[in-house]
């Protein structure tokens, strides 16, 4: 008997892998995407909707609803990414403007709604800052009965990306990323550790750049995207990014986790957005000394099979 479709919701800033997850995640038959909302990250939250808005529609799915979200994160200034994503987000592909509109509800609203109103839990992917996300939670709380579990992209055991230690999804909300780890629901932390591994071969991407497709070669060039760091590589490989949370929950057994304590540094300074994971076997000097304090078990990603999620992501975007 075939298993049932997964209802999920991805909140994203799309964004250039933003779309190479949503490019996966409206194809693949496993996953029924209930909905997505918009948040300020990759590029202002008016172009994320553009994107998402375009993407959809080029993937044939333009009937799931898109929400707006917020503008900026709860207590900084949005601080977008256009000098990795583009001046639109997208690469500066020039992509048409989208032919709809998103629904006259905000992504709060859209978020409950879906959840509340799927048959089953609802499985939800944030691969952006997490503002939408932390605003649900306090708001409306009853949300929570009807989550299976939440695997985000964000976070890193080891070095990060924004600062040293932070990496961009977290950094550009640390308190909203607070919130989420204390939702109450199984967690997934799909962070930088495994998200800079899973690459695409240059061959496969020419290979999608070639296509006579307007999918496939909108897949092939956001993976050939390149921010200025890299741009030098005349044979590059292609990064999937967020597109490797959305193929976790797809396939789990392609990711090698471990239950850990993990906090959010919110202090001020070179820590600030730091997801302090802590791996150490036995409690510490600290502990001994202070006490042990609460910390939210997540499933931390430490390891990921990039061949396995490379064929699952090419095998379902390029399927006829």
């Amino acid at each position: 008997m075939t298993a049932r479709p997964i209802p999920v919701i991805i909140d994203c800033d799309t964004g250039v892998d933003d779309a190479l997850a949503l490019l996966f995640a409206v194809r693949h038959p496993g996953l029924d995407v209930r909905a997505v909302t918009c948040v300020a990250g990759n590029t202002d939250v008016d172009g994320v909707v553009r994107n998402t808005l375009t993407v959809l529609e080029t993937a044939g799915a333009g009937d799931i609803p898109v929400a707006r979200g917020a503008e900026r994160p709860l207590i900084e200034p949005v601080r977008v990414a256009r000098h990795v994503h583009g001046l639109d987000g997208m690469g500066d592909l020039g992509l048409p403007a989208p032919t709809r509109v998103p629904v006259d509800v905000d992504a709060v609203t859209l978020l409950r709604r879906e959840i509340l109103a799927s048959p089953r839990p609802v499985t939800l992917i944030p691969i952006a800052p997490l503002t939408n996300i932390a605003l649900l939670l306090r708001t409306h709380p009853e949300v929570v009965r009807n989550i299976e579990r939440i695997v985000f992209m964000g976070g890193a055991v080891a070095s990060g990306n924004a600062t040293p230690v932070a990496e961009f999804n977290v950094w550009h909300d640390p308190e909203a990323a607070a919130i989420l780890l204390t939702a109450g629901v199984p967690i997934t932390m799909y962070g930088l550790d495994v998200f800079r591994q899973v690459l695409v071969p240059a061959a496969d991407v020419q290979r999608l750049r070639a296509s006579s497709e307007p999918r496939l070669r909108l897949a092939g060039d956001l993976l050939a995207h390149r921010d200025p760091a890299t741009s030098g590589d005349p044979t590059p490989t292609g990064g999937l990014g967020d597109a490797g949370a959305v193929c976790a929950v797809v396939d789990p057994g392609g990711l090698t986790t471990e239950r850990l304590p993990v906090e959010v540094s919110l202090g001020e300074g070179p820590t600030r957005g730091q997801t302090v994971v802590d791996r150490r076997p036995r409690p510490g000097e600290s502990e001994i000394h202070d006490g042990v304090r609460e910390q939210p078990l997540l499933d931390v990603a430490l390891g990921v099979d990039v061949e396995r999620y490379v064929n699952l992501w090419l095998t379902t975007v390029e399927k006829p």
